[in-house]
């Protein structure tokens, strides 16, 4: 059980748990289109042990245990993310109406059941037949992320809470474009900053397509990190400095002041899109609030390789399953640093979490959760005006490409049988959000 009480955070703040659709919602029937992280997936060497979401958590049919165990939790709100190839299978053009019908389901179960649905339009799956067209290095993306974000706004946005345009764009922009980490996994300069300034223009159409069909309560959610030198020296120093422009300011600025770091736009300055600044009022459009994902730090060291300026090192504190120091203080400090120097709009952490071993006894991931809170509550006390928290995740899923070797879930998932079976963790927070209403 956690020490934390519900009514240290005031009444108003949300509790929530947070997915994504691919990792969760397998049924890749039922007219949806394939997605870039089907074909990523499909080709060898690029997830472990060769897994895909073809059918992951099975989400599709099993949404309303999923739901009741989202209930039962005590929890306010659930996160969730639309996927484009369910909605509209080519990415422009004809409307899947079974996908329409599914997240209709979806959504009405949330609020039979007095769960807030907090959306988001874009969580990593772009319908292959984009990517066939540049995808994100295609400044057209904007355009026709703006129709998607309409096509949503129509059928979905009376019923929502709040809504995010694109979760962690530099996951989507460098981590996929650069370090090929992700889906569509390439290595190219050129390729990355294109698709770290499509990804916020596309995010500011969307803002102005779901205003202007009147949806209320917008948001990004960007990730974030606490990025610190690995020593006092200059070189790190200065590692540093360019590591947390790459993480954090690129997004940070240009979502919320309408610039990007000034040692970013130096670097990329050959492969930047033409006039990428007259966009940047788009860029910035006002926001009702902003998500931040936290997991860890990054410990910044000068690079030896040629034209990499900063390399990341690991550091010496207790790691988490997949490899990430934990590091609470660091939530705390982001949290203070966005609302002192950047924005005055409600923050939620939108995911926080750890990857732990198999099994449904884990008291390092309530140690986790507790210390992490704490973190939330003092950077409230502060002065950050923090007004939610969604762990990450609801149930074990498909870890992109960590396949289903690594389980973040509040719910352990059996992929065989899909049986849930809530974990120590989940009754951590069950007893909170009970106990304190």
């Amino acid at each position: 059980m956690f020490s934390i009480e519900r009514r240290d955070f005031g009444p108003d703040f949300t509790f929530g748990v947070a997915t994504a659709a691919y990792q969760i919602e397998g049924g890749q029937g039922h007219g949806r289109g394939q997605s870039i992280w089907d074909t990523f997936s499909a080709t060898p060497g690029n997830v472990r042990n060769g897994d895909t979401g073809r059918e992951a958590c099975n989400h599709y049919d099993l949404w309303p245990q999923d739901l009741d165990l989202i209930r039962d939790g005590g929890f306010d709100a659930y996160r969730f993310s639309f996927a484009w190839p369910r909605l509209i299978p080519e990415g422009t053009g004809a409307v899947n109406q079974q996908g329409v019908d599914f997240y209709d389901r979806l959504i009405d179960g949330m609020l039979e059941r007095g769960i807030k649905p907090y959306a988001t339009l874009y969580h990593w799956d772009l319908p292959s037949t984009l990517q066939d067209r540049g995808g994100w290095m295609n400044r057209d993306i904007a355009s026709w992320f703006a129709d998607y974000a309409s096509l949503v706004a129509q059928k979905f946005s009376d019923r929502l809470a709040a809504t995010a345009t694109i979760n962690e764009p530099w996951c989507v922009a460098f981590l996929s474009h650069f370090l090929g980490v992700h889906a569509p996994g390439y290595r190219d300069l050129r390729a990355a900053a294109r698709a770290m300034h499509h990804v916020l223009f596309a995010h500011g159409t969307a803002i102005d397509a779901l205003r202007a069909e009147g949806t209320k309560n917008l948001g990004i959610v960007l990730n974030l990190e606490k990025s610190e030198p690995a020593s006092d020296s200059e070189a790190d120093q200065k590692a540093c400095d360019f590591g947390d422009a790459l993480f954090n300011r690129w997004y940070l600025g240009g979502v919320l002041k309408g610039h990007y770091p000034e040692v970013m736009t130096q670097w990329l300055e050959p492969y930047l899109p033409a006039n990428y600044q007259h966009d940047m009022d788009v860029v910035s459009r006002p926001l009702d609030w902003l998500g931040i994902n936290y997991y860890t730090r990054g410990l910044y060291k000068a690079s030896s390789q040629p034209g990499r300026p900063a390399e990341q090192v690991k550091g010496p504190l207790e790691k988490t399953d997949i490899g990430w120091e934990i590091y609470p203080q660091g939530l705390s400090d982001l949290l203070v640093r966005v609302s002192k120097d950047y924005t005055k709009i409600p923050l939620y952490v939108t995911e926080n979490g750890m990857a732990e071993v198999e099994g449904e006894d884990d008291p390092r991931r309530v140690k986790y959760y507790e210390d992490h809170l704490k973190a939330v509550a003092s950077a409230r006390a502060a002065g950050a005006d923090v007004r939610g928290y969604f762990a990450w995740s609801l149930l074990d899923n498909y870890e992109w490409a960590e396949g289903y070797n690594k389980r973040f879930g509040l719910v352990h998932v059996d992929y065989e049988t899909q049986k849930r079976s809530p974990k120590a963790s989940y009754r951590a927070f069950q007893g909170m959000l009970h106990n304190s209403r």
